[in-house]
């Protein structure tokens, strides 16, 4: 049975997003997931991290979380967090096309694509504190 673990701190800034991806990518090699299962892992996560930059820390910078951790021969669940102002109510802000920010053009889509990519999505979160984002994936499903 395999075990791994990582945990990554960075700026909550955009350049930030893409080198979340590839760190997230690199870590989930050792699966042996298919390419559509590599996309579908970066995809969710660069929806987490693009979620804590752009409304965790508005007119402020702060950092984010990611970890990520292995156990078994098939599954791999992912953690993003963020100590910025929180959600009020995250059942509301899941809902598809619910977004804070409509005059920067967000599609309020972002969970949406958490859940259709991941196997598991939770989000906890309190104003003030920040939220935390978990998402778990099996590699090999089809198999």
């Amino acid at each position: 049975m395999k075990q791994n673990s990582m945990r990554l701190e960075f700026l909550g800034c955009a350049q930030n997003e893409s080198f979340a991806r590839v760190v997230i990518s690199a870590f989930a090699v050792q699966l042996s997931p298919t390419i559509e299962e590599i996309a579908d892992i970066k995809t969710a996560v660069s929806e987490a991290v693009t979620n804590a930059i752009v409304h965790a820390y508005v007119g402020t910078q702060g950092t984010v979380v990611m970890s990520a951790r292995i156990e078994g021969e098939h599954e791999m669940s992912v953690t993003i967090e963020d100590h910025g102002k929180g959600i009020a109510d995250v059942e509301k802000a899941m809902q598809p096309f619910y977004t804070t920010q409509p005059e920067m053009e967000r599609s309020g889509m972002g969970f949406a694509v958490m859940q259709t990519f991941m196997d598991t999505l939770e989000v906890t979160s309190r104003p003030g504190e920040g939220t935390c984002v978990h998402m778990t994936k099996r590699f090999g499903a089809g198999e």
